[in-house]
């Protein structure tokens, strides 16, 4: 089955070209500032990132024959976990979003090529605002402020299932704490295929990481917002982008960081520690959210290839489960497995509504 699988990100657009789930074609877009300059909303670049991706396929003689079209999903209203349909009312909700990111293109994108096309659905899956919380965990303290989760879904998801295979069960038969540690961090309580409490990783909440804050002391961050010291855009980006590792030592390379710490670097071992610390407390309370019960506890993400910060984590939390780890990520092929379960009936295709 030939699938394309599309994923836009703020200054990139990621394409792949698979045979079931056999890449034959892989090709990351890059956007520079001055590409984006002339679109002042980021739902105003669909045709310019369309249009080079047409461009692409054709100067690398890709056919424009594919039985099926996946795209990363965009910041749509909580949903269940799960592959969809890009229908009318997910196309709505991207073309005017509450919330921008280049993500929300990905569905509008797939739904043109599929239009080009003879039975070829659009599909996406497991964006990240699934959002299968119990009500325990989505009480805050504030009525104001309830808790709402945006994490990296479609990978904790596939890293599940592709653990689960290794070990001849399901995903929807295991209890696992599955941790990304990326440019943000997510730390989700997988209970019987569904995650059912995960931190906010998009909007500032679980442990800090290498380019975001992660949760801040809500009275100093209150103090700091009517300090007149710093504009609301500054202040976002005090906590996410210009936060976390990147704050404290200037940079988000973690394999620096434990290059400086080789060479006497004590500030560096000090943070990064930190950092590590934080995420072995938050996947010990997902095993309270499990109840104890956890099958594994699964890293991955681009700071899993990190010995230093592995094998710390492991001293931490190995006495819960056994500790596996995939590191990197590969939501390309996270889609592209999605989109072929779907088509061969293996997993539904739900509805948004």
């Amino acid at each position: 089955m030939r699938i394309l699988t599309i994923n836009p990100g703020s200054t990139s657009t990621k394409i792949a070209v698979f045979d079931d789930t056999t890449p034959v074609f892989t090709h990351t877009l890059r956007h520079s500032v001055e590409d984006l300059a002339p679109f002042p909303l980021v739902s105003d670049q669909f045709e310019y990132r369309r249009d080079l991706i047409l461009q692409t396929l054709k100067d690398n003689n890709i056919p424009f024959e594919f039985d099926v079209i996946v795209s990363r999903g965009g910041l749509l209203k909580p949903i269940e976990g799960g592959v969809y349909r890009i229908n009318e009312q997910m196309l709505s909700e991207m073309t005017h979003p509450m919330r921008n990111h280049a993500c929300n293109l990905g569905c509008r994108i797939a739904d043109d090529f599929s239009r080009r096309l003879d039975n070829c659905p659009a599909l996406t899956a497991d964006p990240g605002v699934v959002d299968e919380l119990i009500d325990e965990a989505r009480i805050s303290g504030s009525p104001l402020m309830p808790r709402i989760t945006t994490w990296h879904a479609l990978n904790q998801r596939a890293i599940a299932r592709r653990h689960a295979a290794e070990h001849d069960t399901r995903y929807e038969d295991l209890n696992l704490i599955v941790a990304h540690l990326g440019g943000g961090i997510s730390i989700g309580a997988h209970r019987l295929g569904r995650c059912i409490d995960v931190n906010n990783a998009f909007d500032g909440e679980g442990p800090f990481s290498p380019e975001r804050a992660g949760s801040l002391p809500p009275g100093s961050l209150i103090d700091l917002c009517y300090s007149q010291k710093y504009t609301k855009e500054q202040l976002k980006r005090r906590i996410s982008g210009n936060a976390g590792l990147a704050a404290h030592l200037g940079t988000t390379d973690v394999a620096e960081i434990v290059r400086r710490i080789k060479n006497g670097d004590k500030k560096a071992k000090r943070v990064l520690d930190a950092m590590i610390f934080q995420c072995a407390r938050w996947m010990g309370g997902a095993a309270v959210a499990l109840r104890g019960q956890v099958d594994a506890i699964l890293l991955t993400g681009g700071v899993a290839h990190s010995d230093y910060v592995v094998s710390r984590i492991k001293e931490y939390v190995s006495f819960l489960a056994p500790v596996y780890v995939y590191p990197g990520e590969d939501e390309m092929l996270a889609l592209a497995s999605n989109g072929l379960a779907a088509m061969k009936g293996q997993l539904p295709i739900k509805e948004y509504v």
